[in-house]
């Protein structure tokens, strides 16, 4: 066994290497020995140097793979060319460095293209859009298929279950909800008083409240709040079992999880968002009332004289008959993204705030899109 050795040719003590000689075992045993020489050489070389493979003894791949690295595939295969080799060095070199080539470039990144990204997160988010759209209706079907089983069976109803959740998405949202709506209807009376008191209309202001509040901000308001308060909370504790395997030990049971989960929340939300709608319209024309009482000299038998006088039935109904539909959307979404949990503490997190987000964007959706269809056709 011949001790391998890689020597420089300088011509000062400063200068970088003018010629290289090379000889002995290039082979595993010594390759901790030839590495750090190797990587400490490499940084030096310029590319022009002569180069002495004719003292090369045995060599295999590590030592052919350290040559790579020190010259480079392309320089050590016209070394190869040049130099005093026998036939099996000169086959295992060319291997060795067209092999490592090719590896370096499979390794190497294309360049990254911004609009190449732009339109693959695009991609993403419709093709993510798609799937959810798809799981949601098919978990709409199974709730409606699952609802009108047990709507002609009463043994089958929750309604211990249904009463805990209707306390607990409906009584006491009420604060929350009134409390909210009667600043909003305030800020809408002292807004719409500004504005028309330059035009001398300011008695018209009692009817941008009521207009605004049957129609549109009683109903989306509340759902928003409940999108954010019950949504979240359905996705939590539905979650939270899916994570304790709790979901598992019903289906093990023989239990529904739908009829026993999500049926009792989808009815609660479906009786507790009208009501909590129709005193959000009541709160917020209150709001508004004590705006025109202090700010307009409109005292409360004229405002509710104005309001008797307007054409407010059919508004009110507009916004009332939404409630039901946001209702079963939100309640929906809330029990699927718990479903969609898979065990850790991160998910139950991440799949409560997807709920919130796609709830509260599925409620302005809906609402837009109503009332641009209402406006159309008149009604």
């Amino acid at each position: 066994m011949t001790t391998p050795y890689l020597t420089t040719q300088q011509t000062s003590s400063t200068d970088a290497a003018s010629g290289l000689r090379l000889g002995g075992d290039w082979t595993l045993a010594h390759y901790s020995q030839l590495e750090p020489q190797v990587l400490a050489l490499r940084e030096r070389l310029r590319g022009e140097e002569s180069v002495d493979l004719s003292d090369l003894a045995a060599l295999d791949t590590a030592g052919a793979a350290l040559l790579v690295e020190l010259f480079g595939s392309e320089r050590l295969r016209q070394l190869i060319q040049q130099a005093e080799l026998d036939e099996q060095r000169r086959a295992l070199l060319l291997t060795v460095a067209n092999a490592m080539a090719d590896s370096q470039q499979a390794q190497t990144p294309p360049e990254p293209s911004v609009l190449r990204e732009v339109l693959g997160h695009i991609g993403e988010v419709v093709e993510s859009l798609w799937h959810q759209g798809r799981a949601l209706l098919g978990f709409m079907g199974l709730t409606l298929a699952s609802m009108l089983a047990i709507l002609v069976r009463p043994r089958r109803w929750r309604l211990t279950s249904l009463a805990a959740h209707l306390e607990q998405c409906g009584l006491n949202a009420v604060p929350i909800v009134a409390l909210l709506t009667f600043l909003v209807g305030a800020v809408v009376a002292f807004l719409g008083a500004t504005i028309l008191a330059d035009f001398g209309a300011s008695i018209y202001t009692v009817n941008l409240v009521a207009f605004s509040f049957l129609r549109e901000f009683g109903v989306l308001l509340t759902a928003i709040l409940m999108a954010g308060r019950t949504a979240s909370a359905f996705t939590a504790q539905i979650g939270s079992m899916k994570a304790n395997e709790e979901i598992d030990a019903i289906r093990t049971l023989g239990l529904s999880p739908i009829e026993l989960l999500v049926l009792p929340r989808v009815f609660a939300m479906l009786i507790a968002l009208p009501i909590l709608t129709f005193i959000a319209m009541l709160s917020g024309m209150l709001g508004g009332a004590l705006v025109c009482a202090l700010s307009l000299d409109i005292p409360a038998a004229m405002y509710l004289s104005i309001l008797q006088e307007s054409d407010l039935l059919r508004h009110f109904l507009v916004g009332l008959l939404k409630a039901p539909i946001f209702a079963f959307l939100i309640a929906l979404i809330g029990c699927l993204e718990g479903f969609k949990v898979s065990g850790s503490a991160q998910s139950v997190g991440e799949h409560t705030t997807s709920a919130v987000v796609q709830s509260i964007f599925m409620v302005i959706l809906l609402d837009a899109l109503a009332a641009l269809f209402l406006m159309e056709m008149g009604w």
